[in-house]
């Protein structure tokens, strides 16, 4: 059943990564200004942030295979409605009702997966979710790209309603909850301020907002920097996906023996400074293989990150409040999100720096990361 949730996972990112090169352009062409582009851009992910805590809260409540149903059966019937969109704010609706629906969908797999994984084996699993995510990150842009420049952009949303509907008969048949009801019944609201305050959870989290920043900025202001040193949407999906090659190959080769040999939080620190690199660079850009460099930096670095922080929350939690944990993670996740495309769409209309603007973000999260660990290591030894 786990490499189900692996196809789930491919699924789940592929909605995000196959509209990264074609839903700015797509705005713009609907008549939206930058600023509500970036704001088109954004509401996926603010709606996103809620559906990841009211929903991990449910898949605690009830189960997660019923909420990742939902999720999934919501997810392909809203995707229709894209085509449909004649304005700038009536995509901006769509995107809004996309993020709520879909908020669900990430922390009951990672759920799942965290209760069907032993503690040591964390690592090693954790890298393949984050392979997972690298082959939605190749795949996702490269046909979403592709896709657009041969036919029309409604077309991709038509392509991945399909897959989650194949998606959803894949979970009623071969997935099975791992929840009992026993378990459900220990669930409660109240258990979100604990894990607030968990250390793990709280690294994971601020790590979280940080790696999604950066893909935020991507997500807004990479298919503006292609168009303006004069090249197509293709190429903005083999800039998005070489990230993603790269990731995979560390996730999938010998070098995922870092997993094991360092430290989350080294890792995690570690990717930053890589991924703020990056953005600096893509800054710069004026050719094609100064970005194609960029992004195999950037995907380095969110190899480093990926696994490690949900490894975090993995360890932070047991069965009764995990999709809470993976919800209030990914509600991190997605505010990442809003702040990056939000903010690039206003730097970029008002300064032109939304890449130095979100490297700069990075290595903000960086040092605060960096004190909570030292503070959390300080107290461990006094305990000892």
């Amino acid at each position: 059943m786990t490499r189900m949730l692996y196809i789930i996972i491919v699924v789940s990112f592929l909605d995000t990564f196959i509209q990264l090169p074609i839903i700015t352009p797509y705005a713009i062409d609907l008549g939206a200004s930058h600023m509500l582009t970036g704001a088109i851009v954004a509401i996926y992910s603010l709606t996103n942030m809620i559906g990841n805590i009211v929903g991990g809260h449910f898949i605690d409540r009830f189960g997660r295979k019923r909420m990742l149903l939902f999720g999934v059966v919501s997810v392909a019937v809203i995707l229709l409605f894209y085509p449909l969109a004649q304005t700038g704010m009536q995509l901006l609706i769509i995107r809004f009702l996309h993020g709520l629906a879909g908020g669900v969908l990430i922390p009951a797999a990672f759920a799942f997966i965290g209760d069907q994984t032993k503690k040591a084996a964390r690592g090693k699993t954790m890298a393949f979710t984050g392979a997972s995510i690298g082959i939605a990150a190749i795949l996702g842009p490269a046909i979403g790209g592709a896709m657009a420049a041969k036919s029309k952009v409604e077309h991709v949303f038509i392509f991945v309603s399909i897959l989650f509907a194949i998606t959803a008969i894949l979970i009623i048949k071969f997935v099975k909850d791992t929840y009992t009801t026993t378990d459900r019944g220990k669930a409660s609201l109240k258990q979100f301020i604990p894990l607030l305050k968990n250390p793990l959870i709280m690294q994971a989290s601020l790590a979280a907002f940080a790696l999604m920043v950066s893909n935020g900025t991507l997500a807004f202001a990479l298919p503006l920097k292609v168009e303006e040193i004069s090249l197509t949407a293709a190429a903005t999906g083999m800039l998005l996906s070489t990230f993603g090659i790269t990731a995979l190959i560390v996730f999938l080769t010998p070098i995922n023996r870092v997993y094991d040999r360092f430290s989350p939080v080294a890792l995690v620190l570690s990717g930053i400074v890589f991924i703020g690199a990056s953005l600096v660079a893509v800054h710069y850009m004026t050719v094609f293989w100064t970005g194609f460099i960029a992004m195999i930096v950037y995907g380095f670095g969110f190899a480093l990150i990926f696994p490690s922080m949900n490894r975090m929350v993995a360890d932070a939690t047991t069965e009764s409040n995990r999709g809470k944990a993976y919800g209030v993670f990914y509600a991190f996740f997605s505010l990442g999100v809003v702040a990056g495309s939000t903010f690039s769409g206003i730097v970029s209309e008002y300064l032109g720096m939304p890449f130095v603007f979100s490297a700069i973000v990075m290595v903000t999260c960086g040092v605060v990361l960096f004190v909570i660990a030292k503070v959390r290591q300080k107290d461990v030894n006094y305990l000892h």
